[in-house]
């Protein structure tokens, strides 16, 4: 059985030959290599929402109008050219993707191409929130074949952001 002394003194010699032997090159030295030092650029949200451009403004607008058009369909009576069910569930849904698109397009700016994604959303808004809330409320089907054209734009948006 080892005792303490000769613990210690084991640890010594031990410890003390190491060290020649890192001298002499046949061990790397104990040196902990610290990591380089990161460098934090401390700024506001908004000054790096504003780098990237007009989205994060375009968004607080486009919520805005959501909010009124959600408030004038929810107090609307639609026309009876169609069932009024079929009209209500049309704005339904259109204030629904421009609420949830109106989202996302405030995270645009945190894209690695911001433009291309932010240009892809507001296009996409227009056309499809745009043409079914027309229809919604003037009951006129003109412009419904450009719905589906903005709804493949809202989806190029959520692509892009991958980009």
């Amino acid at each position: 059985m080892v005792n303490l002394v000769d613990t210690l003194m084991i640890n010594t010699v031990t410890e003390g030959a190491m060290n020649i032997l890192r001298n002499i090159g046949v061990f790397k030295s104990k040196s902990i290599e610290s990591p380089p030092a990161t460098i934090i650029i401390k700024m506001p949200l908004w000054e790096l929402a504003q780098q990237a451009g007009p989205f994060v403004r375009i968004a607080g607008l486009s919520g805005a109008a959501a909010v009124v058009l959600g408030a004038m369909g929810a107090h609307r009576t639609f026309s009876e050219t169609e069932t009024k069910e079929d009209l209500k569930k049309i704005f339904e849904t259109a204030n629904r993707f421009h609420f949830l698109h109106t989202l996302a397009l405030m995270t645009v700016p945190l894209c690695r191409r911001p433009y291309i994604a932010g240009s892809f959303f507001i296009t996409g808004m227009g056309l499809f929130c745009g043409t079914c809330y027309y229809h919604a409320f003037t009951g006129e089907r003109a412009l419904r074949r450009l719905t589906p054209i903005g709804g493949s734009c809202l989806i190029l948006g959520w692509l892009a952001m991958v980009l």
